[in-house]
C-alpha cells in the first residue's frame, strides 16, 4: 500500500492557518487513489535542523517522502534584508555567507534522506506574499540565491523536485505572507499526487522531475 509522508515546516502542516478549511495532507488524502495513504509529520516552525528527527519517526510503511523546508531558515536570515552596506560587493558578500551557511545544512539533509530508499521529492521555497511591493521583490530575489541550491543539489542526487514558485504564484494561494491558503493547498496537494502517482512526468504546474 503506498504510503506519503509530508516532512518539513507549515507549508505542509497549515492547520493554525486555514480554519475552517482542509490543510494540506486533508486535501492530498481527498484526491489519492484508492489504497494509497498520507501522513503529516513535518511541523510549523521546523527547519533544516529538525528534519533528522521527523525522520526518525516515519510511520511503517512510507514508500514515498515528500519535503518543503528551508523556508524558517530563510526567515531566520531576513535582517539581511534590512543590513547596510556601501557597496554591491558588499551585499553579495552578505548573500554569499547566507548562501554557503544554507547550502551545508541542507546538501547534509538531502544525504541523509536518500539513506531511507524511500521516493523523495523536495520543495523549493515559494515566494512570500508580503504587502509591501518592494520587500517582496527583494524577498524574491534573494530566496533565489537559496532556491539555486535546493534545484542544483536535488538534479546532482537525481531527486524529484515540486517548484512551489510556481505552483503558488497568486495571492489568493497565500492564507498570509509565508503559509499556504486552501486555494494554495490544493494546488500543492494536486503537485504532490502528480510526484507519487505519475512519476518521470514533468510540468510546469507540477513538478520537474529529475533525470532517471
Amino acid at each position: 500500500m503506498p504510503h506519503i509522508v509530508l516532512l518539513g515546516d507549515s507549508v505542509f502542516d497549515n492547520a493554525a492557518y486555514v480554519p475552517g478549511g482542509p490543510e494540506v495532507v486533508q486535501q492530498l488524502r481527498a484526491i489519492l487513489p484508492p489504497g494509497w495513504r498520507a501522513t503529516l509529520s513535518a511541523r510549523d516552525g521546523a527547519s533544516i535542523a529538525d528534519l533528522p528527527d521527523q525522520l526518525q519517526k516515519l510511520p511503517a510503511g512510507s514508500s514515498h517522502l515528500v519535503v518543503s523546508i528551508g523556508g524558517n531558515d530563510a526567515l531566520g536570515e531576513a535582517a539581511l534584508l534590512d543590513a547596510g552596506v556601501t557597496s554591491m560587493a558588499e551585499a553579495l558578500e552578505l548573500m554569499t555567507r547566507v548562501r554557503e551557511r544554507f547550502q551545508s545544512a541542507y546538501t547534509r539533509m538531502l544525504d541523509r534522506l536518500l539513506k531511507t530508499h524511500l521516493s523523495i521529492a523536495v520543495a523549493t521555497i515559494y515566494e512570500p506574499r508580503f504587502p509591501e511591493p518592494a520587500r517582496r521583490r527583494v524577498a524574491a530575489t534573494a530566496l533565489a540565491a537559496l532556491n539555486d541550491i535546493v534545484t542544483r543539489q536535488a538534479f546532482a542526487r537525481h531527486i524529484d523536485l515540486i517548484d512551489l514558485r510556481i505552483i503558488c504564484d497568486q495571492d489568493a494561494d497565500f492564507a498570509n505572507a509565508i503559509e499556504p491558503s486552501v486555494h494554495g493547498g490544493a494546488k500543492i496537494a494536486r503537485a504532490i499526487l502528480d510526484f507519487a502517482v505519475l512519476p518521470g512526468v514533468a510540468t510546469s504546474r507540477a513538478f520537474a522531475g529529475a533525470t532517471r
